[in-house]
């Protein structure tokens, strides 16, 4: 992504999507054993990179440079609306097999014109989409 900001041209690349952790090695095994996900890297409990078909979820930890106050004192934390979302080629049979590891889901599955989906809960209440998109005949 680039933007003009007069004589200069400012580059933006995607990083990855942050994520507040109450507990890294908890998210890590998570994301890992759980959803799949490769660990990039970790520094021990302050933080950790794991790997998404592409998209890098960085999981800060209270001791993370990414998880400090606020300028006005405000505290970052777990939780919220946004979400990763992560296409699956059959929602019903991913979501069964999630709800028999103990995964807690925010909803059930809802189906649109674009498709299926369904939220769920990571260990520190960080919400993930798993989406099936629509066939299209």
């Amino acid at each position: 992504m680039a933007l003009n900001d007069g004589d200069r041209k400012l580059v933006f690349r995607v990083h990855g999507l942050r994520y507040q952790s109450r507990d890294v090695n908890r998210a890590v095994k998570f994301y890992t054993e759980v959803l799949g996900c490769e660990l990039k890297h970790q520094q021990g409990a302050a933080f950790a990179a794991v790997s998404c078909a592409g998209i890098d979820l960085l999981l800060s930890g209270a001791e993370s440079s990414g998880a400090r106050p606020m300028p006005d004192g405000q505290q970052q934390q777990p939780g919220g609306w946004n979400r990763l979302v992560l296409a699956v080629d059959d929602l019903p049979a991913v979501v069964a097999d999630l709800r028999t590891r103990g995964v807690r889901f925010r909803s059930d599955i809802i189906t649109g014109p674009g498709g299926k989906q369904i939220q769920l809960l990571d260990p520190d209440e960080n919400p993930i989409e798993l989406f099936e998109p629509a066939r299209r005949s």
